[in-house]
């Protein structure tokens, strides 16, 4: 068995490892592109995969290529997705304009492993051909901003909602656990009047559910595929039916409503759904980092800062002081969403870059959305289950927080007056006397009142509702 096989391409003869089941142009991008070493995510090749393997189903049932060919690239696709050549996906994500040689790298996996399937030798393409066969009726231009979509449906729903879903549960429960914690508020990192750390947690929990709606609207988007469009849109090539049943098929392989989109040019030249799903994620990663420097705040100590509440303990924190352990998921967390945010913006200069009838900035599109929303993923995964749910209070610390705040005093504006009000404040940051103790000195309020309007219970309850005011 010779060490090398033979292919040509209309740029000529070249060697190919005899055991590799990509081809020749996989070959030349591989030589072109020595860019990163990263190569394609797993979600991103499996998008690629159900689309030839819809393409090649939808081309059978239309007589457009022969059953035989049809069902050996069906195989060979259901192999990859199964796991399977997952190591023959080699180009760079810095690579080709538009994703071409990664849709090449795809295109001639299928192939020669259809070939081998049909007792062929890989790269005997006479039998089964890269771009006539498994590309029939395809272009990169339409099948990669469809992969993207379909990569990105998969990468949301597979572990992005329910882990962001899982993680507003865990912060409604906590809200419930701590309702009965009043601590100190604090704006401009300076106190303020008292709060219930429940609500803290309540808060977080509403802003999580919030964001969670506005990326589920945004990628309503990536339910409307080019796929069909072919070299520019007009569908050259394709059997009028064909882009109908392919979105019909993927629908099925995901379980996802999906559609042909109504004027194919336009589904193919604008990345706006893409900018619009990362522009989501940017934004919930710009609270989810507030957020988690609050639980860095908030567990800051343990002698010398806030300490109340505990964050779970899971690594030993420095290499030279003993028995330290630091917030690590909060921390994480906040590098993670720093990521999110650079590569939004790289994601929106690609939007912008494309020409005439196609934007060539693809690949990093669809590498920077999809690792976008697994990161995220996993990231709300982590800190949910290493972090959030383990947390406890310290109740006492926080109770002592509150009572000493200075900012009490603005439940006394309406009774004695905000100069009156502003002077006791002062005079208890002065003198270390209490404002309880002050305003009884002064004669500002009877004891009774002053009890009843320092009642920190009532002071850090939310306002009721509209419904609870009927």
């Amino acid at each position: 068995m010779t060490e090398y096989r033979i292919e040509t391409d209309s740029m000529g003869d070249r060697q190919i490892p005899a055991n590799a089941y990509y081809g020749i142009q996989t070959l030349r991008a591989i030589e072109n592109f020595p860019i990163s070493g990263h190569r394609p995510l797993p979600t991103y090749i499996e998008a690629c995969v159900l689309i030839k393997k819809a393409t090649a189903t939808a081309n059978r049932e239309l007589d457009c290529i022969p059953p035989e060919i049809s069902e050996a690239i069906i195989t060979a696709a259901d192999e990859v997705l199964a796991g399977q050549l997952r190591d023959q996906f080699v180009v760079d994500i810095y690579q080709a304009g538009a994703g071409t040689s990664h849709h090449m790298n795809v295109n001639e996996v299928l192939a020669n492993r259809a070939l081998e399937l049909l007792g062929e030798e890989k790269g005997s393409y006479h039998k089964v051909s890269p771009n006539d066969h498994v590309n029939y009726g395809q272009s990169t231009n339409d099948v990669i901003p469809t992969a993207i979509r379909i990569a990105g449906l998969l990468a949301l729903h597979r572990q992005f909602f329910p882990a962001l879903e899982a993680t507003v549960a865990t912060l409604n429960r906590k809200a419930q656990e701590f309702q009965d914690v009043v601590k100190s508020g604090r704006t401009h990192m300076q106190d303020a009047v008292p709060v219930r750390l429940g609500e803290d947690f309540r808060a977080w929990a509403v802003i999580l559910n919030d964001h969670l709606r506005r990326i589920r609207y945004a990628s309503e988007d990536l339910h409307i595929l080019g796929l069909g469009g072919s070299a520019s849109g007009t569908g050259l090539n394709t059997h009028p039916r064909y882009r109908f049943r392919c979105a019909e098929l993927l629908g099925e392989y995901i379980s996802q409503p999906l559609e042909s989109a109504p004027h194919l040019m336009a589904a193919m030249q604008s990345l706006s759904p893409f900018v619009s799903v990362s522009g989501s994620l940017r934004n919930l990663a710009q609270d989810l980092v507030k957020i988690s420097h609050d639980l860095r705040l908030m567990d800051s100590g343990p002698k010398t800062g806030l300490k109340e509440i505990q964050l779970p303990p899971v690594q030993p924190g420095s290499s030279i002081m003993p028995g330290k352990y630091n917030p690590v998921m909060a921390e994480m967390t906040s590098m993670v969403c720093f990521q999110v945010m650079g590569l939004d913006q790289a994601i929106a200069l690609c939007a912008q870059a494309g020409q005439l009838e196609l934007n060539v900035m693809m690949p990093l599109v669809a590498y920077d959305l999809i690792h976008s929303i697994e990161i995220l993923g996993n990231t709300l995964d982590a800190l949910n289950h290493r972090c959030l749910a383990g947390i406890t209070a310290n109740r006492d610390r926080c109770l002592g927080y509150a009572e000493g705040s200075l900012a009490l005093v603005t439940a006394l504006n309406p009774h004695i007056g905000y100069l009156n009000a502003a002077a006791v404040a002062k005079e208890s940051l002065d003198t270390g006397k209490s404002l309880r103790e002050l305003v009884l000195e002064k004669e500002l309020m009877s004891e009774a009142k002053l009890a009843e309007v320092l009642d920190l219970e009532k002071m850090s309850q939310l306002p009721p509702s509209l419904d609870e005011l009927s």
